[in-house]
Parts: structure tokens; C-alpha cells; sequence
């Protein structure tokens, strides 16, 4: 199990189970859940994890520039960062407009930019993804299939695509353009950032019990943590994995 130590600071995005997964830790976790703040820090705390409120909403640009600038004056930026916000519509056609492509690509594509430059040496950043991303990929045209698999793919590139609604479901296509933001913004870290040994990929929590995916998923919340939480403490000197796709704690091919 990982120690954590030299007062890290961890923005978690939802509610997710660190105190099962950590021997020790020292410093500070920030949770964003806007309606259920009480709620996750009762429950934290119960963890013995003693966590802190901080309002940030990603689909309001001054909110995440708000939030940032409170995380660099406060501790000099963050340690950690999951970016597990996200929403799904019971339907399958695709429209960029919708709040799908709103909030699980643009805005956490936006929460990154704003918030990758203050990430500390070190430090690991996790945005969850879906498995329905390689559903998706899978039902691309081979075109389409060959520019998101690429190590070419430009992040301008990729908006454009999630602009133009390319792909075959609304909750699916966001959630490959997020796979692949996450392997843009990976090769960016390793070439822009070398020195700084931060790791950033994207995980599927598999089929779990909450308000969003229904009662009949076989994974407790707490089962779903597993895979982000560990690799938000991936160890220090850790190379790899980075710019990954992670199911089950195990690398998915893309």
C-alpha cells in the first residue's frame, strides 16, 4: 500500500474511497461534489480522512479558474487530480451540443488545461473514462478508428472531431475523445515536463451501483475506486503506466 507523505493535496472530482487504500496519510483532500458536499465529507470523515469542501463546477469556465487559482496560492498547485465528473442520457444518437459531449469531453478538457500546469512534480492526475470509449472506437469507421488510435492526433484535431460529432453514440464518442485527450495530454507531460515524473491516464471503474449506471451493477462504489485510486498513488520514481488506458488495474489496449 502506498504511503503518502509530505502533504499531498488531492482534488477528487466524486466521492471515491481512499482511507481502504492508503497506510498513512498527511495533507489535504479537497472534494468537489456540488448537493452532496455534506454527505461525501461525512462520509470521508467517517474514513478518517478528514476532507475539505472546495466549490468547483467544470461547466462554468470561472469556477475552474476560481478553483485553480485557490490551489496555487493555497499549497502551490496539486499532487492529485481524478476527474471523475460526468453525466450520461438514456438514448444513443450523438450530438455534440448535448450535455454529454458538454461535460465528459469540453469542460474536463478544460478543467485539465487549467489545471495540468499547476500539477506538482510528481504528481499523478486520473481522468475516468468509460469502457464504452472503446465500444465506441470500435464502431468508427476505420478512418476515424486510425486518427483516434494515433500518437499523431493533435488536441485540435480531436476537438474538431468532437465538434463535428464524429461517432456513432452520445455518451460513448465523449468518452473516446476523453481516452484520447488523455493520451495527448500524457505525450505533452513526457515532452514538455520530462524532469517532473508525472503520470497521467485514463480508467474505466467498471459497472458500478450509483445514481448515474442504476442498482445492478456487480461493483460497490468502493470496488469502483480501485482502479483510480491506484493509480492516483502510483509510486514515487513510478514511469509507467502513463498515457494508458486502465481497467481493473490492468493496461487495455487502445
Amino acid at each position: 500500500m502506498p504511503h503518502l507523505s509530505g502533504g499531498w493535496i488531492i482534488l477528487v472530482k466524486e466521492k471515491c474511497s481512499l482511507a481502504g487504500h492508503v497506510n498513512k496519510f498527511y495533507g489535504a483532500i479537497h472534494i468537489s461534489l456540488p448537493g452532496r458536499e455534506t454527505a461525501a465529507v461525512e462520509s470521508l470523515n467517517s474514513e478518517g480522512l478528514k476532507p475539505l469542501f472546495q466549490q468547483l463546477d467544470i461547466d462554468d469556465p470561472e469556477s475552474v479558474r476560481a478553483a485553480r487559482d485557490f490551489f496555487k496560492e493555497k499549497y502551490g498547485g496539486l499532487d492529485v487530480l481524478i476527474n471523475n465528473a460526468g453525466i450520461a442520457f438514456k438514448r444513443t444518437y450523438w450530438n455534440p451540443s448535448c450535455d454529454s459531449f458538454k461535460t465528459n469531453f469540453f469542460a474536463t478538457r478544460d478543467m485539465c488545461n487549467e489545471f495540468l500546469p499547476i500539477i506538482k512534480p510528481g504528481g499523478r492526475v486520473v481522468n475516468v473514462s468509460s469502457v464504452m470509449s472503446s465500444i465506441a472506437l470500435n464502431r468508427c469507421s476505420p478512418e476515424l478508428q486510425a486518427r483516434f488510435r494515433s500518437n499523431d492526433i493533435t488536441e485540435e484535431e480531436l476537438e474538431g472531431l468532437m465538434k463535428r460529432g464524429a461517432g456513432p453514440t452520445a455518451y460513448g464518442v465523449p468518452k473516446t475523445g476523453l481516452t484520447v485527450l488523455s493520451r495527448i495530454h500524457a505525450r505533452k507531460l513526457r515532452h514538455e515536463r520530462p524532469a517532473d515524473q508525472i503520470l497521467l491516464n485514463a480508467c474505466c471503474l467498471g459497472w458500478v451501483r450509483t445514481d448515474m449506471a442504476g442498482p445492478n451493477g456487480p461493483k460497490s462504489p468502493d470496488e469502483g475506486a480501485i482502479t483510480p485510486v491506484s493509480l492516483a498513488l502510483l509510486p514515487a520514481g513510478a514511469g509507467e503506466p502513463h498515457g494508458q488506458f486502465v481497467i481493473d488495474k490492468k493496461v487495455h489496449p487502445w
